[in-house]
Formats: structure tokens, sequence, C-alpha cells
């Protein structure tokens, strides 16, 4: 690999990138993580995130070869710390060798002293923008990028050239299987369905579900086959949306796993969702969907295409949020209304029946 922020006698072996994040952050570096990979054809490149991506790195084994498990520190939210473990896993990565070492988590603040101790050779990534540059292999952080484009930047930056921005999201046989398994024991015709997920991970993201009920209410209406989907934790939600609906409706929670939905996902009509880890999905297997936006920052975390994943969103002076649930009234939420909602489902519909004419 040349580049001319990296400057390499021989390519680089081993390359640890350090991502402790969630499936939705993970699905945002795939064309950072495709871009190394096509600069950086054999190496060695390891994921060092959470436990709950194993199934990330499987997937994507055509960017990723192995993962080391972060034990996690006080301050990170996304798993309960364990610092009993840090020694180990400090030894564990040093004794890997790592030629390179990314971070593609997040501004730095946290995180580099973390990717410093990994023991690399050269240590590449972001730094807050106040801070005095480390060298030519750091970028300040782009604050102003919506989120897959700020990992594409820095491999711009480190001189790996970037060939695509978009997601993709690899489906195998078993995937499909799994999803025609699923829609000939429901009867369920993947083309003419529309899906409904109401969950996400933080309260604080999730549109009330009485309204995300209107919209189903709607659409069953209308003689649209509506799913709802979520996962096993999220069935007492997904329980409220159905009582609320009266129309039958498909109840789809826990019944398929991450690449099951995909596949289904992939086939469907329509995604209405919270902005969450389905709809970068969504994204990525190129299913029209409706974003509501809850909390998060929109210009960070929406998907690219805006007209293809529409977002809805109520502005306030504490979004970003990062509690868990909304102290207030959730105002962000009740702030999007199911007309607007509604609306956008309409014109995404529309425009299908337009192209199908």
């Amino acid at each position: 690999m040349t580049t001319s922020s990296l400057s390499w006698t021989t390519p680089p072996r081993r390359i640890a990138v350090f991502r402790a994040l969630q499936l939705g952050d993970l699905l945002c570096t795939v064309p950072a993580l495709r871009a190394l990979r096509q600069a950086a054809p054999t190496a060695e490149i390891t994921l060092v995130g959470l436990p709950e991506a194993r199934g990330f790195v499987e997937r994507y084994s055509d960017y990723l070869d192995d993962l080391l498990i972060f034990p996690g520190m006080d301050g990170m939210p996304e798993q309960m710390p364990r610092p009993h473990e840090l020694p180990g896993f400090y030894a564990a990565a040093q004794a890997r060798q790592f030629d390179l070492a990314i971070q593609l988590h997040g501004t730095g603040y946290q995180v580099n002293d973390i990717v410093d101790l990994l023991g690399a050779k050269v240590v590449a990534g972001f730094e807050p923008p106040e801070w005095t540059p480390r060298g030519p292999t750091f970028l300040a952080w782009p604050d102003d990028l919506p989120e897959p484009l700020r990992y594409t930047a820095l491999m711009a930056h480190l001189g790996i050239p970037v060939r695509s921005t978009e997601l993709d999201f690899p489906l195998t046989l078993e995937d499909q299987r799994e999803c025609d398994a699923m829609a000939r024991q429901l009867n369920l015709r993947p083309a003419d369905t529309i899906l409904v997920h109401p969950g996400a991970r933080l309260l604080s993201r999730r549109w009330p579900v009485d309204r995300f009920a209107a919209v189903a209410s709607w659409l069953a209406a209308e003689g649209h086959t509506v799913a709802v989907t979520g996962s096993r934790d999220e069935r007492s939600l997904t329980r409220q949306l159905l009582d609320r609906v009266d129309a039958p409706l498909i109840d789809l929670t826990g019944l398929t796993s991450l690449g099951g939905l995909a596949a289904l996902l992939a086939q469907c009509r329509l995604l209405v969702c919270n902005d969450t880890g389905v709809s970068h999905v969504a994204a990525a297997v190129g299913t029209p969907s409706v974003v509501i936006a809850s909390g998060s920052d929109v210009a960070r975390w929406a998907p690219l295409d805006r007209d293809l994943h529409p977002v809805l969103w109520h502005d306030m002076p504490c979004r970003p949020c990062a509690f868990h649930a909304c102290p207030t009234d959730h105002e962000c939420a009740r702030g999007v209304a199911v007309d607007d909602v509604l609306a956008q489902v309409r014109r995404q519909l529309e425009r299908q029946e337009t192209s199908h004419a």
C-alpha cells in the first residue's frame, strides 16, 4: 500500500481498526473498510470492537479477517466495562504486532490513548480540531460530514483511494433460505409487503408507538400488507402496536435473524422506522424507507440518499440527545406528526407505482 500520509517499504501485514460500537455504527464504516481492503488486499485486518461485532466480521469477511474484543472502559456506554480485562486485552493486542492501527471510533477524546496502547508501529485516526496536530496520519474530526463520509475522508487523507461511498450488506444463501421459509410459513409475499419497525435501542430514539400504529392502520386500510418487525426484547413494544391496529398485521417479532431480516427487507416495498440500525440496513440493500429521527444528530446519521430515504425530524435545542430515555416530554419525537410521515409514505409508494407503470 503506497499512500501520501502512510509510507511503507513493504505492505502492511497486520492492521487493527478500532470501532467499539453497535451495528448501525459499524455499517457506516463499510465504505471505508472496503477502501482499506482494496488498498491492502493481503493484509490481515482485525476489527477491535464489541463482542456483538462477531457476526459483522463474519458477514464482511471480504473486508475483515478477525475480531479482537475490547472489554470497555468507564465513560463508554456501549457495554458494561470490564476494567480487570484491560491488561490482558492490551497484551493480546501488542502480541499481534500490528503494523497499523486506525481509530475509526470518533473524535478521539477518549479512544486515542486506547489505540496508542495497541502497540502498532503506526497509528492513524481522528483528533479533536482544537488539539495540536499529532502528525500527518491524523485528521481533525470533520464534524460537518455525514457519518459514512467521515471515515472515507480519513481514508482519503491517508492517501487510500475511495471508489464508492455506498453501503453494502452481503446476503448469504442461508439468509435467503430463512427469508423464503418464513414467507412460506406466513403466506407472505415480500414484494407486496411494507415493514414497520417501531423499536430502537435507546428509548429516546423511539417515535411514539401509537403514531406507528396510526401509520400501520392507514396502510392496512389502503389494502397494503403490513408486517411489524422487532427483536425478542421488543416484544412488549410491538405488541402495543399490534393491539392498537384494528386490522390483521403480520407479526415478525423475534422471528428473523439480522441476515433473514435483511433478505426480507431487500424484497419489500418500503420500511417505516426510527433512526436506528435497520435504517442503515435498508440503505445498504437499496429498499426505500421513511425514517423518523428522534433525538439523534440528523446531519450525521441520516442516510446519504435523502430521496430514497427521507428523514423527518423536529428541531430542539437539546439535540443531539445522549439520554437513554427523554427526561422531559420527548418533544423531538412528538413534534413529528403522523400526517407528515404518511405524506412521505404516499410519495414513496406513488413513485414506485409510476416507475412500474
